[in-house]
């Protein structure tokens, strides 16, 4: 069994170096990979991956020239793996690269058709709070028991992913997979992961109150379209 870690990056240059100690871990295990894809940086990522990587064996990169969103950049990291089994985290460090291992442990345990995701602690109480709003919004709207639904790493099965179609291209990701799992009868495994500082740089996207509001004016518009399209 084969296991392909994405990490899509986005003018994380000063977390490269930090970054790759951390997938060191990942891919110190027998039959792991980690692809780190450029999302269409503008800052010295490409340098800096140039340079870091041949130090770092299992561990390599896709760019993706334009960003065309969070989304887009897991995807085509997911169709450039070789796993058996996919999964994906963030590059900033808030969740450890290798607490991949642990979900990838249940998947020896319960077999490879299973769900897997982390369930955050650790956080500040204003963003417990935003995300228990939005899992109860999206748990009544959708009729799944959808809770802490970006939480990383998101793991699964290459078998279900062939299945995705028209997966979005922004942070809706989280939602659709995890839904399309729900929809699937997939078995969901969820396991604790701390949940940190950013070792550099800033969230692109919760950074105040006005970016929570764009993110759920989007969630909603996508879980509208989710409900009609993929309802029983």
């Amino acid at each position: 069994m084969i296991f392909s870690l994405v990490i899509p990056c986005y003018n994380e240059a000063a977390n490269l170096p930090l970054l790759l100690e951390r997938c060191r871990g990942v891919t110190s295990q027998a039959g792991t990979e980690v692809i780190l894809v450029d999302n269409g940086s503008t800052d010295e990522s490409p340098n800096v991956m140039k340079k870091l990587l041949p130090d770092f064996p299992g561990c390599r990169s896709i760019r993706v020239e334009q960003n065309q969103g969070y989304g887009f950049g897991i995807l085509s990291g997911l169709r450039a793996a070789s796993g058996d089994i996919l999964g994906w985290t963030h590059a900033d460090l808030q969740t450890d690269p290798q607490d991949a291992l642990n979900g990838l442990s249940l998947f020896a345990e319960h077999g490879p058709h299973i769900f897997v995701k982390g369930r955050r602690f650790g956080r500040p109480l204003s963003d417990v709070a935003f995300t228990v709003g939005m899992s109860l919004f999206e748990t009544a709207l959708l009729s799944k028991p959808l809770w802490d639904i970006n939480a990383q790493p998101t793991i699964f099965s290459r078998r279900f992913f062939e299945g995705w179609r028209e997966a979005p291209h922004d942070f809706s990701l989280d939602l659709y997979a995890y839904y399309l799992a729900l929809q699937a009868n997939l078995p969901v495994h969820r396991f604790p992961v701390r949940f940190g500082e950013r070792a550099h740089g800033v969230s692109h996207w919760n950074v105040n109150w006005a970016a929570k509001r764009r993110f759920i004016r989007r969630t909603v518009d996508f879980s509208l379209q989710l409900r009609k399209t993929l309802k029983p």
